[in-house]
């Protein structure tokens, strides 16, 4: 999921050129983008998860494979199905690379003279096409995922079981299904039979909700857990006048949190996006 976020979250609708105005073209899949300080740690979903089933299929593009990927996510974790459009055209070279910090950043100091987390949220996401509803929506996705000091720096916990929190360690359950291991249900879903099996995730690091790889609603449920993760991009949703209603809701609705969230990933996977044909191809899946 933070691979696609990050592919498509490039995008900038004041720029109408393709692909000078980023988004969802498969460009992150170059060193020179995972590069970027952001996608620390994002070569591993390149190299090692999504580069076998690309090479199976080497008609898909890459920016269809990486959408893909993170809707199945969703949907394996226990969320909602999200709508997905395919034909998207993936961009040539690296030199059609966006330049690093069109991501947000999850700390201050916060670029463009943003004097406060809130503020940096909407330069970025208004600069996308998005309205508060739709930011604390998508932020809701952090039910999901983990933080860790060497990729980051937003944490004190890092890689390994030692290092890890008491709901990020190997012996923790954190799957929607209610079975123990930290691996990559993609990989188990998706790799052909024959393919050696690419290594799990690594125990450790912080999450922002004890269960961790289960898409609900407990996001918007803040705890006083030390162990725990609260960005201060978090904590803007929950204190944000326009924010706060949207965080309440959602706390309360975990139906109405799923469509809202379907609409806006759905919204996200397309940004910037070429298709052939124009209006893209629908598959039952």
């Amino acid at each position: 999921m933070r691979l696609a976020w990050h592919d498509s979250g490039t995008y900038d609708r004041r720029i109408a050129e393709w692909p000078a105005c980023g988004g969802a073209n498969g460009s992150i899949r170059f060193e020179a983008e995972l590069a970027h300080g952001a996608n620390a740690g994002l070569v591993k979903g390149i190299t090692v998860y999504l580069a076998p089933i690309k090479k199976r299929h080497p008609a898909v593009s890459w920016a269809d494979l990486i959408q893909l990927a993170s809707a199945c996510a969703v949907k394996h974790a226990g969320g909602p199905a999200i709508p997905v459009r395919f034909g998207r055209a993936d961009v040539p070279s690296e030199a059609q690379c966006p330049a690093a910090g069109r991501l947000p950043e999850a700390a201050a100091p916060f670029p463009a003279g943003a004097p406060d987390a809130a503020t940096h949220l909407r330069h970025v996401f208004h600069r996308m096409g998005f309205n508060d509803q739709e930011i604390v929506a998508l932020s809701g996705a952090h039910t999901l995922g983990r933080a860790f000091k060497e990729r980051s720096g937003q944490s004190s916990y890092g890689y390994g079981n030692a290092k890890g929190t008491a709901y990020t360690r190997e012996e923790a359950v954190a799957r929607a299904d209610g079975k123990p291991g930290i691996g990559s249900a993609f990989v188990l879903l998706f790799a052909h039979p024959s393919s050696p099996s690419p290594a799990h995730a690594v125990p450790g690091g912080q999450s922002w909700t004890q269960k961790w790889l289960t898409f609900d609603n407990s996001y918007f449920k803040p705890s006083n857990d030390p162990q725990l993760l609260t960005l201060a991009t978090d904590a803007a949703l929950q204190t944000d006048p326009l924010f706060r209603p949207h965080f309440l809701r959602y706390a309360a609705d975990q139906a109405a949190f799923f469509a809202d969230y379907a609409a806006a990933h759905a919204k996200l996977s397309e940004l910037g996006s070429a298709f052939m044909p124009r209006e893209g191809i629908v598959i039952d899946i």
